[in-house]
């Protein structure tokens, strides 16, 4: 009987690497997996890694000829999937994909999409704050570009009946996520500038995944933000959230609230300002006034006033033209002061609570004086106080109904 051959490590792994390099199916293979013992040789260029899954790990090395195209820095616990080849590490006998090509899988796909358009789009100056549209002062009409039910519609319709009622809110209904949102978006942001519906815009949704919020990444929702004419504030998502939009809008808010306090004025303050306006006006009148009279009275004492006859007509003339321009000027001020006083105080009549009421509203309230906006606030047999514009009803809840 032959004796067996006997091999060296050298030749047994040798040939093992072999097999493995000979095989058609490991030249080329394409592995998912999540990157740990992630170690970047920066002085050879080299990636060491491995790639793990529920069960399994294998070891991995990208070579710097192929790390230095990568787009993006891999870490630990990133998902990845990868080209490659399977080979054998002679030197320690352990076999290991030799990887060509890595891209984020998942959610780091979407981050690299995400930092890929922010980098061009910053490149062509979409993000300037030079190209930024100043938000008016007091909108006529505020556009909602978002889902019609939901939270965000109804806190902005919120904030902006208390704060500034006399503006208008126009929705233009929109999905916010999910096939075709960007689209819808794009087209909402297109109408108000073409038909001229609104003096700003917001443009948002609420809080959610990257995935959820992904519309408003997309390179077509940033032009059309970019273009329009219409100033425009973004309050997608929650304060930590930040969107490609929010970077091209002229205005980003932290919460869709936020967004609706930013497009409208606060009617208290404006209230306050009318109120300095007034003071600040009759007193300058009343000193200007004061000026007039005293400048009056010393041309009145003065030698010059009582030197021969046609000096004095000459200056009393004088004298008289000056009384009628100032009269009239002061009686022009007033009139234009007067008549702005008076629409502003029936502005703010029509903002008052006891007008609101008169019209048939009434307020409801529960025994702790809080207001009861919502079926979901009372229960069977509750007290419950409800104030119209003249009286206070002390009513019971026989049954609470709510609307399908």
């Amino acid at each position: 009987m032959n004796a067996p051959s006997v091999l060296t490590i050298s030749q047994l792994n040798t040939y093992v690497k072999s097999l493995l390099d000979g095989d058609p199916s490991l030249s080329r293979v394409f592995v998912s997996g999540e990157i740990s013992n992630f170690t970047n040789h920066y002085r050879s260029g080299h990636l060491y890694l491995s790639l793990k899954d529920e069960k399994c790990v294998i070891k991995a090395v990208m070579f710097s000829s192929y790390a230095s195209r990568l787009r993006f820095e891999p870490k630990d616990g990133m998902k990845v999937l990868v080209r490659g080849r399977v080979s054998l590490y002679e030197q320690s006998g352990q076999y290991q994909l030799y990887i060509e090509d890595m891209q984020p899988d998942g959610l780091g796909a979407l981050n690299l999409a995400y930092e890929q358009l922010k980098e061009k789009l910053a490149a062509e100056g979409l993000f300037d704050t030079n190209k930024k549209q100043p938000l008016p002062a007091f909108p006529n009409k505020v556009g909602v570009i978002t889902s019609p039910t939901g939270a965000v519609i109804h806190d902005i319709q919120q904030v902006m009946a208390r704060r500034y009622p006399l503006a208008e809110l126009v929705l233009c209904p929109v999905k916010v996520q999910g096939e075709g949102a960007a689209e819808q978006v794009v087209q909402a942001i297109e109408w108000f500038n073409r038909k001229k519906a609104a003096d700003v815009l917001i443009v948002g949704r609420g809080g959610g995944s990257m995935e959820d919020l992904w519309a408003f990444n997309e390179e077509i929702v940033a032009r059309a933000v970019a273009a329009s004419s219409i100033p425009i504030i973004s309050a997608v998502g929650h304060e930590t959230d930040v969107t490609i939009c929010d970077f091209v809008a002229d205005c980003r808010a932290a919460t869709p609230s936020a967004a609706a306090e930013l497009a409208v004025p606060d009617q208290l303050e404006l209230k306050d300002t009318l109120r300095s306006y007034q003071f600040t006006l009759t007193h300058l009148i009343r000193a200007r006034m004061r000026t007039y009279h005293e400048r009056l009275q010393k041309l009145v004492t003065s030698k010059s006033f009582q030197t021969p006859q046609t000096r004095v007509a000459m200056e009393t003339m004088r004298l008289d033209r000056y009384t009628e321009q100032l009269s009239l000027a002061m009686k022009r001020k007033t009139e234009a002061q007067a008549h702005r006083l008076s629409k502003l105080s029936e502005q703010l009549y029509t903002l008052s609570p006891l007008q609101v009421l008169s019209r048939g509203y009434a307020i409801t309230q529960d025994k702790n004086q809080q207001t009861i906006k919502s079926t979901a606030q009372v229960c069977t047999g509750q007290q419950i106080k409800v104030t119209l514009s003249d009286g206070v009803l002390d009513c019971t809840v026989d049954e609470v109904k709510c609307n399908e």
